[in-house]
C-alpha cells in the first residue's frame, strides 16, 4: 500500500521535481551553452549573435517570472508545469530546425518563458510537500545541476559522433528535445497533485528600506557577472582549443557542484548565516569568473566551471531568503522585485560580454566585466550582512 503524500512526502514526488527541473533548467535553459560552439563555428555566429540569442532567453524568463507572481494559474498549477515541459521539447526540436537570427532569439524567448513556468509551478507543487524537509527540497533543487552535468555529457557524446560535422549542432537539440520527452513522460505519472492550501492574503506595497535596496542592486549584478561564464564557459574552451574533452568537464563540473552546492553550504549558513555566505559566495564566484580567463586555458576554464557551480544556486537561494527576512510584510513582493533585479541584470550580461567578445575578439574584456558586476555586488552587500548580524 503507498502512504498518502500528506503524511510524508515521497521521495518519489522530490525526484520527480529533480527530473522537472534538470529538464526545464538542465536542458530548456542551460544546454545552450554546450551546444552553442557548434552553433557559432556552423553558422558564422559572432559573440555578439550569440549574446542576443542568449538575452532573448533571459528576458522569456523573466516575464515568465513576472507573469508567475499573479493568480491566473491558481488550481491549474500541475496543468501549466505539464504543458510548460512540453512546450520545453517542442522548443528544443524548433532550434535544430532553424538557422536564422532572429528565429532564434524568438524561440529562446519562448523556450525562456516555458522554463521558468516549469520551474515555478513545479516548485510550487513539491516544495509544500517537502517542507521542512531539507533532503527533500535539496533533492529538488538539485535537479538544476544534475541537468547541467548530464547535458555537457549528452553533448560531448553527441559531438564525438558528430565530429566536425556542420550540423552536429542540429543533433545536439534534437538530442536534447527527445530527453525533454522522455523527461515529460515519467513527471506526469509522478508529479503530484498541488497540496491543498489557503489563499494567499494580499501584501502591503513593500517598505524600500536602505538594506533592501542594496540587497537588490547587489542581487541584479549578481545576474550580469554569473550570467557570462554560464553563456560563454564551453564557447571559451573553444575559443582556446582546449579540446573536446576539457569542454565537456568543464561544464560537467559546473553541474555536478551545482547538484551538490546546497549541501555543501548547508553548515556553513548554520553557522554564520545565509548574509554572510552570500557575501562569501560572491568573491567566490568573482575569483572564478577571473580565473577562467587570467589562468592557463584548461586550468582556468576547469576552475571557473567548478566555482560557478558551487556559487551560483547558493547565492540565488540564499539572497531571496535574505530578501524575505528583510522585508518580512511583503515576502511575495520582494521576491518579485529580487527577481526583475536579477532577470535585468542576466539580459544585459550576454549582450554586454557578446560586444565585447566581438569588438577584441577575445572572451577576457567580457569575463572582467563580468567579475567587476560580482565585486560591486559584494561591496553593495557588505552593509546588509553587518545589518543582519546586529538584527
Amino acid at each position: 500500500m503507498s502512504r498518502a503524500p500528506s503524511s510524508s512526502p515521497s521521495l518519489t514526488f522530490a525526484f520527480s521535481g529533480a527530473v522537472a527541473m534538470a529538464a526545464a533548467m538542465g536542458f530548456g535553459r542551460f544546454f545552450y551553452t554546450p551546444v552553442l560552439p557548434g552553433m557559432m563555428s556552423g553558422l558564422s555566429l559572432s559573440a555578439a549573435d550569440a549574446g542576443l540569442i542568449a538575452a532573448g532567453n533571459f528576458a522569456g524568463y523573466l516575464l515568465g517570472a513576472v507573469l508567475s507572481a499573479y493568480g491566473w494559474a491558481t488550481g491549474r498549477e500541475r496543468k501549466v508545469a505539464l504543458a510548460a515541459l512540453i512546450a520545453t521539447a517542442v522548443l528544443l526540436a524548433a532550434m535544430a530546425a532553424s538557422s536564422s537570427l532572429a528565429a532564434f532569439i524568438l524561440i529562446r524567448f519562448s523556450a525562456g518563458l516555458a522554463s521558468a513556468f516549469a520551474m515555478i509551478f513545479t516548485s510550487s507543487i513539491v516544495l509544500p510537500l517537502a517542507a521542512g524537509r531539507d533532503a527533500a527540497q535539496a533533492i529538488h533543487f538539485g535537479g538544476v545541476g544534475a541537468g547541467i552535468a548530464f547535458s555537457s555529457f549528452v553533448a560531448f557524446v553527441v559531438n564525438a559522433r558528430a565530429g566536425d560535422a556542420a550540423h552536429g549542432w542540429r543533433i545536439n537539440w534534437l538530442a536534447g528535445a527527445l530527453i525533454a520527452v522522455l523527461a515529460f513522460a515519467f513527471i506526469a505519472k509522478t508529479l503530484p497533485r498541488p497540496a491543498a492550501g489557503h489563499v494567499p492574503a494580499a501584501e502591503p506595497p513593500i517598505r524600500w528600506a536602505r538594506p533592501l535596496v542594496l540587497l537588490t542592486l547587489s542581487y541584479g549584478l549578481f545576474g550580469f557577472g554569473y550570467v557570462v561564464t554560464a553563456t560563454f564557459l564551453i564557447a571559451m574552451a573553444r575559443s582556446v582549443a582546449a579540446g573536446a574533452v576539457v569542454e565537456f568537464l568543464a561544464w560537467f563540473v559546473t553541474g555536478l557542484a551545482a547538484a551538490a552546492s546546497l549541501y555543501l553550504w548547508r553548515p556553513v549558513v548554520r553557522r554564520f548565516g545565509m548574509a554572510k555566505v552570500y557575501a562569501l559566495c560572491l568573491a567566490i564566484e568573482a575569483a572564478g569568473v577571473l580565473a577562467s580567463v587570467l589562468l592557463p586555458p584548461i586550468a582556468g576554464i576547469l576552475s571557473g566551471g567548478l566555482l560557478l557551480g558551487l556559487t551560483f544556486m547558493a547565492i540565488t537561494a540564499y539572497g531571496l531568503q535574505v530578501a524575505r527576512i528583510l522585508s518580512p510584510e511583503s515576502p511575495r513582493r520582494a521576491f518579485a522585485f529580487m527577481t526583475a533585479a536579477f532577470g535585468t541584470g542576466q539580459i544585459l550580461g550576454p549582450l554586454v560580454a557578446g560586444w565585447a567578445t566581438a569588438a577584441t575578439a577575445s572572451f577576457t574584456l567580457g569575463t572582467i566585466l563580468a567579475a567587476i558586476a560580482l565585486a560591486i555586488s559584494l561591496l553593495l552587500v557588505l552593509p546588509v550582512v553587518r545589518h543582519t548580524a546586529r538584527s
